[in-house]
């Protein structure tokens, strides 16, 4: 795009601007309840004209030739023109004019909600950072010499592309410490918790002190105000390089899914060189962000890092809050072993800072660390002077500000009953910070419910939790009568406890529609918990608890029957079950083609997001995701002809179609293997049909993840005659397809292909509760499949060439690989990353087995010997030499008491596993022997060889007791039946 191309694109986007500004001008003045969101919108776009202004003002300039940078906008200024377009189009539509025209600007209506408006802004932000950058460019090369500027254009360039890299990193929206979700949490009030913060701050200054610092406390200990307290000190000084704050029901910072790119993102902001690694990364696998935890830490983070120059300046510390609160046990286990190989990195003084509350698998995490790993703190075991100091300081900080706003008398209150506050505190801060907000709700006179807290000072027998909630909950319904105080008792465990519940946040909006009740209702229900709720003033922004403790204190098993704000879980999921499929199965809920797409073709990336959020509200998004967790907790079942049955024989595809659409297809065939573990019997007709749906799933996944409409075209045209699921949909095959060729009968054996390797698959093995297979490749790498889904969790990088052979522990913990890199590596199975690499071998490693009990590894090489190895230490504990060529399998018997080898000089050899020493040598091959096997007795030895037999041979004697003769080619594999009886 030349010069005047390039200005005339400035002025379209320019003019287009000034529209939308002058539209957002009547809204400000006709519309008073969206005056926060009309005000962001104009001042972005405000912004965005001002910088194309600027633009079009640098090419108007004599040598806009040299302008290079600004000349490439061609692509982002159209982009960026049809977006303001299409908002331009929704801030004035016909009927809208019409309203106008007749009535008055009064009848305008804002057509956005809050969340609509921050996706927009978001948006627009993309474009405003193109643009600046590539103006800063010009600009500054017009003002310096030819070398100079092709430097800087250089630099800020590769600044436009971090930002369109790091755009493939989707993130944890409000994870960050200083997120606008979370702004007004709490901090740490000056001169308190002034030692503990001292101590933070000298781990991270000491670069040789251990690399992370696990700060865990009871709940309510201040866990999380000191993470972020914390975290903001070390941002003021430029330090802090990343920071995860989970949260428990507010999606995926509930969860691990979006940890490590969330991480990697903010670790680039504060270490650009990170960004070649990542864009290296980005370039080998676009879609690293869904692979397995370990992959996405070593892509994005591990790797990049060992890459750069050492710098002795650079801090970075990474502060990650509320571990505890990750959903899966498992997901917290291989983040700290993960997180404990920052040890290894020496470009950066990396320092990590976590906090939890001492749970079994966080504590049995750090147990697992090496020495030197990590140091700790528990904080309800600081000094309780310490606590009831910092205790004292906030509470008449608190009770000071409430004492002045609602003009108290002077001395209220009194240093007595600060004191009785304080010793019902400690040493729990959340007591103190939820009595202040108690006390401080404009509704009631704040005198009178200090007196309410201080009542529980004789009741010896409460709980901590129960002397920071019962004062709130139990004046809620002081002045009703029985039946009204009944009512509303069962109106809180319905509301607040399906609130506690949900796996993720919902607004009082997206409340309402799911309940069928009123927003005015839903308000009502809330507006006495302010105390213990977050209840903002935007119905479209989400509900939360203020902290997890309210949580702990409402489900607690032993208040059931004896306190009437205990919520049953279990009911209250049955509940949200019936809730989400009332939801999805209504009018407003599944249907065909829910975003009136007009071609069946359509992507799913070709698809606005702004749609999407339209034709699919949250609280509908939450339901298509949840409603089988919901059922899965309530401990419901399956039934033929039940409600579940039938809303499956209706809805499965739409369902099918909205995954697609809210990008969650992926989750599908694990939903489904949930669904089939509720059937009340393999023989019925709902598991028949799930099962069905399983295969459906797992032949169409990948169109369906990539074109939602495919589901009724693609998928179910060839999907076999007898499908239960084609028959059951079959009304929805397109009348415009015409099939030439009839599609299958039945579904084919081959339930999975497992695709990812890049070179020749060359063994593999299940492991033994069979959930995975392991795959060795001529691409250096192990990859580990879930056999449930076909889907890939991990793949095992490290070795240098060919993996020939792999193995699973007994206890499926482990996998062994054997390569042409002459080692053999252990990785662990539930975080793929390698424990031990075993070294020793000259030759290429073509086999490897596990003993019986699981502590031995044999492995068998070209080196013409077999090595047996330690798996606990890695340490090669015999090396069991007598082959005079190259070794090709080797095998342990059922008692672990020999180990059997085959060989290119015709022979088998029997070694005792305890001694090393060789206790026979079976001859009778005239060839080179390919395969071993015991039979499951260990009576017998069966032998493979490119003689074309097989020979069984008695272990007790090494005497060939019979040869097995057919074949007329080589014979590469033996095995025994389970029974030993072939």
């Amino acid at each position: 795009m030349d010069g005047l191309s390039g200005a005339a694109s400035a002025i379209a986007v320019i003019d287009i601007s000034a529209k939308i500004l002058s539209l957002c001008f009547q809204y400000s003045v006709a519309v008073k309840d969206a005056k926060k969101d009309i005000e962001r919108f104009q001042r972005k776009v405000t912004d965005i004209k001002a910088v194309l202004e600027k633009i079009k003002q640098l090419l108007d300039v004599p040598d806009r030739a040299r302008l290079s940078t600004t000349h490439g906008l061609s692509n982002s200024l159209k982009e960026c023109f049809r977006e303001l377009e299409k908002l331009k189009a929704e801030l004035e539509p016909g009927k809208t004019r019409k309203a106008v025209s007749r009535f008055g600007v009064r009848a305008l209506k804002w057509p956005f909600t809050s969340k609509q408006v921050e996706k927009i802004i978001s948006s627009l932000e993309r474009y405003e950072q193109s643009l600046t950058l590539a103006l800063q460019v010009d600009q500054t090369g017009l003002m310096l010499d030819f070398d100079q500027k092709m430097d800087l254009a250089n630099r800020n360039t590769n600044n436009i592309h971090i930002k369109f890299d790091l755009a493939k990193l989707p993130v944890a929206k409000g994870a960050s410490f200083d997120s606008h979700m979370d702004e007004h949490s709490a901090r740490c009030l000056a001169n308190t918790r002034v030692e503990l913060r001292s101590q933070i701050a000298e781990w991270a200054k000491d670069r040789n002190g251990k690399p992370i610092f696990w700060l865990k406390g009871m709940a309510g200990t201040g866990k999380s105000t000191i993470a972020r307290s914390v975290a903001q000190s070390f941002a003021d000084r430029h330090q802090l390089a990343a920071s995860f704050f989970f949260k428990k029901g507010e999606g995926e910072r509930g969860n691990a899914t979006r940890f490590f790119t969330t991480i990697a993102t903010d670790l680039v902001a504060h270490i650009p060189g990170l960004i070649l690694g990542i864009r290296k990364t980005l370039d080998a696998d676009p879609g690293i962000s869904e692979r397995a935890l370990k992959n996405q830490f070593e892509k994005l983070i591990l790797h990049p890092l060992l890459e750069m120059a050492p710098s002795q300046t650079l801090a970075c510390i990474v502060v990650i809050d509320a571990l505890d609160e990750c959903e899966r046990e498992g997901d917290i286990r291989v983040i700290l072993q993960l997180l404990a190989r920052a040890k290894d990195i020496k470009s950066v003084s990396l320092r990590i800072l976590v906090t939890s509350r001492p749970e079994l698998p966080i504590r049995l995490g750090f147990k697992q660390m090496l020495d030197g790993t990590y140091q700790d703190l528990v904080l309800h075991e600081v000094p309780k002077g310490t606590i009831e100091q910092d205790i004292r300081l906030f509470l008449e900080h608190e009770l000071r500000e409430i004492q002045e706003q609602r003009s108290l008398p002077p001395k209220w209150p009194s240093g007595d009953e600060i004191q009785v506050l304080v010793e019902l505190a400690i040493p729990l801060f959340i007591f103190a910070a939820t009595a202040c907000r108690y006390i401080a709700d404009r509704r009631d006179n704040p005198m009178k419910r200090l007196e309410v807290v201080l009542q529980y000072q004789s009741a010896t027998y409460v709980s901590k939790l129960d002397r920071t909630y019962l004062p709130i909950l139990s004046q809620l319904f002081d002045d009703e009568d029985e039946a009204d105080k009944q009512r509303r008792t069962s109106e809180f465990r319905d509301m607040v406890g399906s609130i506690v519940v949900l796996e993720s946040l919902l607004s009082i909006s997206s409340l309402a529609h799911f309940f069928q009740i009123s927003k005015e209702d839903i308000r009502c229900r809330l507006d006495s918990l302010h105390s213990v709720l977050s209840i903002p003033d935007s119905e479209d922004l989400p509900v939360r608890l203020l902290h997890p403790s309210s949580r702990d204190f409402l489900v607690d098993p032993q208040k059931k029957g004896k306190s009437p704000f205990w919520i049953d879980e279990r009911e209250t999921h049955e509940r949200l079950a019936n809730k989400c499929l009332e939801l999805l199965s209504s009018p407003e809920g599944l249907r065909q083609n829910m975003c009136k797409l007009l071609n069946p073709g359509t992507l799913r990336s070709e698809i606005d997001e702004r749609t999407i959020a339209i034709c699919l509200p949250p609280e509908l998004q939450y339901a298509c995701r949840y409603w089988v967790h919901h059922l899965e907790q309530s401990d419901c079942h399956i039934h033929d002809g039940d409600p579940i049955h039938l809303f499956l024989r209706k809805y499965f595809l739409y369902w099918l179609e909205a995954m697609s659409l809210i990008r969650e297809a992926y989750k599908c065939i694990h939903i489904i293997n949930r669904l089939q573990a509720l059937a009340e019997s393999d023989m019925s007709t709902v598991s028949s049909f799930l099962h069905d749906a399983e295969r459906f799933m797992l032949r169409f996944r990948s169109i369906l993840e990539n074109a939602p409409l495919q589901v009724y075209s693609s998928a179910l045209i060839f999907a076999p005659e007898t499908s239960i699921i084609r028959k059951a949909f079959a009304d929805h095959i397109p009348g415009w397809v015409n099939m030439i060729s009839k599609a299958g009968d039945d579904w084919d054996a081959c339930r999975s292909v497992l695709e990812d390797h890049y070179g020749s698959v060359v063994a593999v093995a299940f492991s033994p509760d069979s959930q995975l297979v392991a795959s060795a490749s001529d691409d250096s790498t192990v990859r580990l499949w879930e056999t449930a889904t076909g889907s890939c969790r991990s793949m095992l990088e490290g070795h240098s060439e060919r993996v020939r052979a792999v193995a699973f522990s007994p206890d499926g913990q482990l996998v062994a690989s054997a390569s042409d890199d002459s080692t053999v590596r252990l990785w662990e199975t539930a975080t793929g990353s390698c424990c031990s690499t075993l070294e020793g071998h000259s030759e290429r490693v073509r086999a490897v087995a596990f003993s019986p009990d699981g502590q031995l590894v044999a492995s068998a090489s070209d080196d013409s010997t077999v090595r047996l190895w330690e798996t606990a230490t890695g340490s090669c504990c015999s090396t069991l030499e007598g082959h005079s060529r190259r070794v090709r399998a080797v095998a342990f018997s059922p008692d672990g008491q020999l180990v059997a080898s085959a060989s290119d000089d015709s022979t088998v050899r029997l070694w005792e596993t305890a001694t090393g020493s060789c206790r026979s040598t079976l001859e009778g091959h005239s060839e080179r022997v390919n395969a071993v096997a015991f039979s499951p007795d260990g009576q017998l030895v069966a032998s493979a060889s490119w003689d074309s037999t097989v020979r069984l041979w008695e272990t007790a004697t090494g005497s060939c007791r019979s040869m097995l003769e057919g074949h007329s080619n080589w014979v590469n594999a033996v095995a025994f039946s389970p029974d030993g009886q072939l």
